[in-house]
């Protein structure tokens, strides 16, 4: 038996990355997911690659920046597979521009993203948690997923860390905030260091720049040098700890903070 059999998760900005390997890795533990995405042909694609022809893994439109958006996706799940125990709080932006380069809109667009996308997951997915969770062993759960620029700061983006350090912060006050009120909706997150995704690769441009060289390849080889573990993390690395937050492994863990990062911060 798979340590999530039986257990129904919604991922938001699954379409691919971390999202979609950890959809990949929970179905492998016996979930049913539903991944949520604004890229739909993306996100169809992945969904009917990671259910296998089965009814495993379903796709919806999620813009995280909208509250009706959210309320259908969470609705979906419940109405597909007849209760939600974990919500992924995965989409996130990064940009890449120092403070005094970044446009109103930008910063918008990341409080939007990154923040707002959180709240409001977490927000109204919480009653269909708080139901689940009344015959599940440890509960419902809840994963965030934050950065090592929410521990940290970031030279690259400090903007993007400003974001990511509210994440930190509110998974700690949504912990406290569900286990008071007896509601067994565990609330904890994961800080991926640098992984080779698209994101990472966006990393690399931003502190070429940020140097005044446009050197990717240096940039990247700078960042390697910096990983006492000697390589960049992968999207499996990141999907492996969020599948633990979520199973009953983790049980006896709320608000608490799952870094991997290759020991990069242990520096």
């Amino acid at each position: 038996m798979g340590k999530l059999e039986g257990r129904v998760a919604l991922i938001s900005g699954a379409a691919r990355g971390i999202g979609a390997q950890t959809a990949r890795r929970m179905v492998a533990e016996g979930a049913k997911v539903v991944i949520g995405d604004v890229r739909d042909e993306l996100g169809r694609a992945a969904a009917q690659e990671i259910g296998g022809g089965t009814d495993a893994c379903r796709f919806v439109t999620l813009d995280v920046t909208d509250p009706e958006s959210w309320q259908a996706a969470v609705d979906h799940a419940v109405e597909a597979y007849g209760r939600l125990d974990v919500l992924v709080n995965n989409a996130g932006v990064f940009i890449g521009r120092s403070l005094e380069e970044i446009s109103f809109e930008e910063w918008k667009t990341l409080v939007d993203v990154n923040l707002t996308g959180t709240f409001l997951g977490t927000r109204i997915a919480a009653p269909a948690l708080r139901e689940a969770a009344k015959d599940t062993p440890h509960g419902s759960a809840v994963i965030n997923v934050s950065s090592i620029a929410g521990l940290v700061g970031s030279m690259v983006d400090p903007l993007y860390s400003m974001t990511k350090g509210g994440v930190t912060t509110f998974t700690k006050s949504t912990a406290l905030y569900f286990g008071r009120r007896g509601d067994r909706i565990r609330v904890n997150q994961i800080h991926p260091g640098v992984i080779e995704t698209d994101m990472g690769d966006q990393t690399y441009t931003a502190r070429a720049r940020a140097l005044g060289t446009n050197d990717v390849d240096a940039a990247k080889q700078a960042s390697l040098n910096m990983h006492p573990i000697g390589r960049h993390g992968t999207a499996d690395d990141i999907a492996g700890g969020i599948v633990f937050l979520a199973s009953d492994d983790a049980g006896f863990m709320t608000g608490s903070s799952l870094v991997v990062d290759g020991g990069l911060t242990a520096q």
